[in-house]
């Protein structure tokens, strides 16, 4: 699921709920979020 989606999921931007996962980093698991590279992006 990647951000977008589970900004739709909670009906918040997307920024929004990335900058909250960022200011809030302790309250979400360590394996909550994480980054693709452009390539790994490229082959979704």
């Amino acid at each position: 699921m990647l951000d977008f989606d589970l900004a739709i999921l909670f009906d918040v931007e997307t920024k929004a709920l990335n900058q909250a996962v960022k200011r809030n980093n302790g309250r979400f698991p360590a394996d909550f979020m994480f980054q693709l590279s452009q390539r790994e992006y490229d082959n979704l």
